[in-house]
Formats: structure tokens, sequence, C-alpha cells
């Protein structure tokens, strides 16, 4: 139980988010949002969590990473996507972050057919910077801390009763929608350049 458990984690991320993104479509029913305020909160913690129960019973795997890298992909791009059409956003911002991650993530499979993960270990980075931009506990959590931000807030902000600074939480969501683009940009810029090497 203890070898799956950190995958059972990554996958019930995937089946929380479209709970979420039904909910939001629920337009006028307090109910629903807050639901799925509680619902997002849940998935952002697991966002870690699953990371956290594989390094503690050591259980980390190559499965558990493509496992981990495929669910972040779909619960993020799941709510860009759907905050997209409701129309919280911009469509830029689902645009770049699409195209980013089937860019990298493309790159990254011929990365794992040599052995290679995104992180951890057996890690596709080699350089220093491009280690610390990509693979740093830093910059993971920074960057999951912005999208986590942004979905709760963009969520919090849209709420059907208004409430005071109401507006200035749905700017914080926007302000961090857009620095959650331009970090996954960033970051996905060492993982271009670094696989030339599988090319030659």
């Amino acid at each position: 139980m203890k070898k799956n458990l950190a995958n059972i984690i990554t996958l019930s991320r995937i089946f929380f988010v479209f709970i979420v993104i039904s909910l939001l479509f629920c337009r006028d029913c307090t109910i629903s949002y807050y639901s799925a305020l509680f619902l997002t909160a849940i998935l952002m913690w697991f966002d870690g969590l699953d990371g956290f129960v594989a390094r503690k019973f050591n259980v980390s795997s190559r499965l558990g990473a493509l496992l981990d890298i495929m669910g972040d992909r779909i619960v993020e791009n799941v709510f860009w996507i759907s905050f997209c059409a409701l129309g919280w956003i911009n469509v830029a911002i689902p645009i770049v972050v699409l195209t980013r991650g089937i860019v990298t993530d493309s790159l990254r499979t011929l990365a794992f057919e040599k052995g290679y993960t995104a992180f951890g270990k057996t890690t596709m980075m080699q350089g220093k910077i491009a280690k610390f931009i990509v693979a740093s506990n830093f910059s993971r959590f920074t960057y999951a801390l912005c999208k986590a931000v942004a979905f709760f807030f963009l969520i919090l902000g849209h709420l059907p009763t208004y409430f005071s600074h109401q507006e200035t939480i749905l700017n914080i969501g926007i302000i961090c929608a857009i620095i959650s683009a331009v970090f996954c940009v960033i970051r996905g810029i060492p993982v271009i350049i670094e696989s030339k090497r599988f090319f030659e």
C-alpha cells in the first residue's frame, strides 16, 4: 500500500479537478463555489503531498515522476482552460501554458527513454542554473504556490455573494495567473536548451 500511496494521491488530484470545474460552472450557486474553493485547497495540498509521501517511504520511481508531471499538466490545463471559458482570464494564458507543456513534455519523453527524469536524482537537467530554474525545490515550490494562489483567488474573487476586498482578491488572482504563465515559460527554456544533447 505504501508503495502505491503517492501515485494514488497524484491520480486523485485528476479526479478532484473535474469535480471542482463542474462546481464552478454551476453559476450563481454559492455552495458550489465554496465547495470548489475547499476542493481546490485539497488539490494544492496534494500537489506537494505525493512527493513528500514518495520521499518519506522511499518509494520514488520513474512511474511516479511521470504520473506527477501528468497530474500537474491535467490539473493546471483544466483550470486555465475553464477559467478562460468562464471569462475570468485572457485566452493567452492557457495558450502559453499548453504550448510550453507540449514542447517540454515531448522533450522530456525523449530524455525519459534514455533513463532520465524531469526531477530528482536522475534529472535530465545537467547545468547548475538549469537545475535551479527547473528542478530545485525552491523553483518548483514557488511555481506551485503561484498557481495555487491564482486558482484559489480567482475562484474566491468570483463568489456570487459580494464581500469586502473581493475586487482586490480577484486582481491578485489575475496577477498571479500572469506571473504563473511567465514563470512557466522561464522554467521551460532550460529544458529546451539542455535537450539538444539528446539529438546528437
